[in-house]
């Protein structure tokens, strides 16, 4: 009893704080007066903390069914020792948050007086060492360091990966985009300099020093480390709230906007930088591959005034008072120069007025394109199969891109051959016949003439799980030039070549070369011929049978490389310098 008496004894003071547990307020609103009181007496004591304590008044209700005004009576005994033992404990927490924070405080003013040590500390090159030879990290040709054999002394730039700070040493991993290398520096002045002490990812820097094995115990990229003998650093990097680790991570969706605004910052990560390498590798296999088969590459160009695959997914624009386009595809193009230049091929991007933000859609991309003169269908068909075989082996042939395969698919494997012929038709009652059917986009079992949805497409694609050559649709589904299939006129000589996890990575056809078709086949689809003079002379000055193809690079490569849209293989999948809100 005489300690409950005490803490309320602790609590008289001719001022007065009011307490309504039913209309008051624990927050800035109330100031503990009865017109605007606290609601809680726990509240009301801590905002007496090391003041003089008033006389707390809680307000009690009148009793059920009477009409007494409410009344204000000093809390019960019980009450106010539970409040006032929270308040201990709330004042021992205080007192814990400011021994931290002073803590912190004399952390920081220790750090700043070493920075400020550590700034006096200049650092200069040992001029009798050895002059060293600059190389790129993924020069593996250097002579390494080995118990009493000496290793050759380099010069590398990089940025860095990652790094940790020892007592024996600091050691990071350093990037420049070729390759990376684990840097060993020795305690001392290279690491207790200005510079070390402010160490951050991406900070850029020159390193110097001798390229040494790693002891077998211990284990590094390729089995190498540079032993530092001196740094400079070329341009700093934030380590605080604008580190670029605070702006993107591994874990975050790569697609959310703050991600896409940060795209620039992303592309610095191993994997999206990863895929960068790989598409570089698969526009050069194509080009190989090509100029093995004796194609000739040609620059066809973007700006036209025709269509090629229908008048809505056209972008406009005005080209000085005339009505023009962004290119849709080369094609047209290229089958206007194999006459003289034979066999025939472009790397140029193409653009889709698609307003379709699906997994496989972009409205720019890159559009590898070639015609073949003199051939008949399964002639294009067996050269497709050849060139993407031949790309992919001199992918997988390649020590450099195949590493980037293994880091984003490891499973990937090279398709087997002959890959699978299947025609439209056959689709359709495959699709049917499944258990459950795939429908259609309405819903409904597919029928001769539906224009196969890519869900059903890649379903059907990832059962069968090998590369599928979907051959001979209906008239009506595809292009305008597409040569009808003589023993079926239904239907056309084309092609889809649809790949597993992907779909759709080829499109592809014979072409018309009768004169009085192509003329038939501009009327019934509404086309004025007269802007397609010089394509439809094709067919007057020695037509031929030839055909030819589209590949969307992106698609391939997100084949490839097993990345879930095709947006993941662009350097910038949207616009960039947008004004944010």
């Amino acid at each position: 009893m005489a300690a409950v008496q005490e803490l309320a004894d602790r609590t008289k003071s001719d001022a007065k704080c009011y307490i309504d547990p039913t209309i008051g307020e624990d927050d800035v609103s109330a100031d503990g007066s009865e017109s605007k009181p606290y609601q809680s007496l726990y509240h009301a004591l801590v905002q007496h903390i090391d003041k003089p304590a008033p006389t707390y008044l809680t307000k009690i209700a009148p009793k059920e069914g009477s009409s007494d005004a409410p009344t204000w009576e000093e809390p019960a005994k019980s009450a106010l020792k539970k409040a006032v033992g929270r308040v201990d404990a709330y004042k021992k927490k205080l007192v814990k948050e400011q021994q931290a924070a002073n803590k912190e405080e004399e952390e920081r003013q220790r750090r700043l007086k070493n920075l400020e040590e550590a700034k006096k500390i200049v650092l200069k090159e040992d001029e009798s060492l050895p002059p060293a030879v600059r190389i790129k990290l993924n020069n593996k040709s250097v002579a390494l360091g080995d118990g009493e054999t000496k290793g050759t002394r380099v010069r590398v730039y990089g940025r860095i990966l990652n790094f940790r700070a020892q007592k024996s040493a600091t050691f990071l991993d350093l990037k420049d985009g070729y390759g990376v290398l684990q840097c060993v520096l020795p305690a001392g002045d290279l690491t207790k300099c200005y510079d070390a002490l402010m160490f951050a990812q991406e900070t850029a820097l020159v390193l110097y020093g001798e390229l040494k094995k790693v002891p077998p115990a211990q284990k590094a990229i390729d089995d190498r480390e540079l032993h530092v003998d001196y740094f400079k650093v070329l341009g700093s990097a934030p380590s605080d709230l604008d580190a670029i680790s605070n702006k993107v991570s591994r874990q975050q969706d790569p697609w959310d906007a703050q991600m896409l605004d940060n795209r620039h910052l992303v592309l610095r990560g191993e994997n999206a930088s990863a895929v960068m390498k790989l598409r570089e590798a698969v526009e050069m296999a194509f080009i190989d591959t090509y100029r093995e088969m004796e194609f000739r590459k040609v620059s066809p160009p973007a700006m036209v005034q025709t269509q090629v695959e229908g008048g809505s997914t056209l972008f406009k624009y005005d080209y000085y008072g005339e009505e023009a386009y962004l290119t849709q595809s080369s094609q047209l193009y290229l089958e206007t120069v194999m006459q003289s230049l034979g066999n025939v091929w472009c790397l140029e991007k193409s653009f889709r007025a698609e307003r379709s933000l699906t997994r496989r859609h972009l409205s720019e991309y890159s559009h590898v394109e070639a015609e073949l003169d003199f051939i008949e269908f399964e002639d294009l068909l067996e050269h497709l199969e050849e060139i993407i075989s031949r790309v992919v082996d001199k992918i997988l042939d390649n020590p450099t891109s195949a590493a980037y395969i293994k880091l984003l698919n490891p499973d990937f494997k090279k398709p087997s051959r002959p890959f699978l012929r299947m025609k439209y038709a056959d689709a359709i009652d495959w699709l049917n016949k499944q258990d459950p059917p795939i429908l259609n986009e309405e819903g409904n079992l597919h029928v001769f003439g539906d224009d196969i949805a890519e869900a059903a497409e890649r379903r059907m694609t990832d059962i069968i799980n090998r590369p599928i050559f979907l051959t001979h649709f209906p008239v009506e589904i595809k292009a305008f030039y597409m040569k009808k299939d003589p023993n079926d006129l239904r239907v056309t000589e084309s092609v889809d070549v649809l790949m597993p996890g992907v779909g759709e990575i080829v499109g592809g056809s014979m072409r018309m070369d009768d004169y009085d078709e192509l003329i038939e086949a501009y009327k019934k689809n509404g086309i004025g011929h007269e802007p397609y003079y010089w394509y439809t002379d094709v067919r007057k000055y020695g037509s031929s049978p030839h055909g030819g193809y589209g590949l969307g690079l992106e698609r391939f490569l997100a084949w490839m490389a097993n990345r879930h849209t095709v947006r993941e293989t662009c350097l910038y999948p949207r616009f960039m310098g947008r004004c944010k809100p």
